[in-house]
């Protein structure tokens, strides 16, 4: 990391400016808040005190806001641990949908419509490939991550997902290996994924769910949409369960960017590293801060969306409907454990002295 104090310190010298010229919406000033006070005094925390050496230390909590760059690391190795037991011996495929950049502007209006959409639409989508009787014949299984943006930090919503390479029969409860390597072909993936999508707008705004989309916007840009190709990746198999479940973990807590990425930070200006898949090479991105503020609030999730969903079946038992469950959530500040291990004398007698309260944070 670069820039000290990483995403903190760009937020406490531009955020102020940036509130001037725009307004944020009430989610998006919790995220603010949360992300400007971890592992600060205005969260509190608790003195730490070795009974072997004396060694005294403060540690303040964390927000562990689903935004943050600084809890989402320790999150992720602990999903990594908890998703080892739910990984099968199969091989896995990994598939990536993308929404067309031409319906950013409904996501901007009517996020938490068009997130679920794509969700239940990529789900439906390879479900139907999986119970075709000339395919797998079967009931399939899937991980889903949502991301929002792409490296340069302007939206880019697309579907991540990990899918076990068989199915089930709805029957015996059999398994359906995979026969080629690339699961299901990727062109006809894509019609169907965009005669889904395309679908469940049309009707979510029959339902008045789209209430800031006009009629005529409907009409034009959805039969538009239909004339276009969507993109769908399919990525070769993974075997082996711990590397299924790293290769995920890469995925599951990342977030529009992380503190090792920021490079550089004046008075004006915000300088980040990207990877630009276009030509394969990593470059360096200069933005004004509040541009930079902007771009990475385009990424704030509506409250209470899971960003993470299970499609999934037990194998030691009988086929069951697919279950969703949301894994990632925001939580209240974790106290550290009781005893813990010395960073000076290495014995495990760091304990807990006492409770420190939060102190207020200046507003910005």
């Amino acid at each position: 990391m670069s820039v000290p104090g990483g995403m903190q310190s760009i937020l406490d010298q531009f955020l102020p400016a940036y509130r001037q010229h725009r307004t944020l919406s009430p989610q998006q000033s919790k995220v603010m808040g949360a992300l400007r006070a971890c592992r600060t005094a205005a969260l509190g925390g608790h003195l730490m005190q070795c009974e072997q050496c004396g060694f005294a230390q403060t540690r303040y909590h964390s927000c562990r806001n689903r935004h943050c760059p600084q809890c989402q690391q320790q999150a992720s190795q602990q999903w990594c641990e908890q998703q080892l037991q739910r990984v099968i011996p199969v091989d896995y495929f990994h598939l990536v949908f993308t929404l067309p950049h031409e319906l950013n502007g409904w996501v901007q209006l009517h996020p938490e419509v068009l997130y679920k959409l794509l969700f239940q639409a990529v789900w439906a989508t390879l479900k139907k490939f999986g119970a075709d009787p000339k395919r797998l014949h079967g009931q399939m299984g899937m991980t889903a991550i949502l991301h929002s943006w792409g490296q340069n930090l302007f939206r880019h919503v697309h579907l991540h997902c990990l899918l076990p390479g068989g199915a089930l029969s709805h029957d015996q409860g059999q398994w359906h290996a995979a026969r080629s390597n690339y699961l299901f072909p990727v062109r006809a993936l894509s019609r169907v994924f965009r005669a889904k999508m395309v679908s469940g707008l049309r009707r979510a705004w029959q339902a008045d769910q789209l209430s800031r989309v006009t009629r005529d916007d409907v009409d034009a840009l959805l039969n538009q949409l239909m004339r276009k190709g969507w993109v769908v990746y399919s990525k070769a198999t993974l075997h082996h369960a711990k590397t299924v479940v790293k290769y995920l973990s890469r995925y599951t807590h990342k977030i529009a960017t992380s503190n090792q990425r920021l490079l550089a930070l004046d008075d004006k200006h915000v300088v980040f590293r990207w990877h630009d898949y276009r030509d394969g090479k990593t470059k360096s991105l200069q933005l004004a801060g509040e541009e930079f503020i902007r771009r990475f609030l385009l990424h704030v999730l509506p409250n209470g969306l899971m960003r993470i969903r299970h499609c999934v079946h037990d194998l030691a038992q009988p086929p069951q409907p697919p279950r969703l469950a949301a894994v990632d959530r925001d939580n209240a500040p974790r106290a550290p454990t009781t005893h813990c291990r010395c960073p000076q004398c290495h014995h495990v007698t760091l304990r807990v002295c006492y409770e420190i309260g939060p102190k207020r944070l200046t507003e910005g």
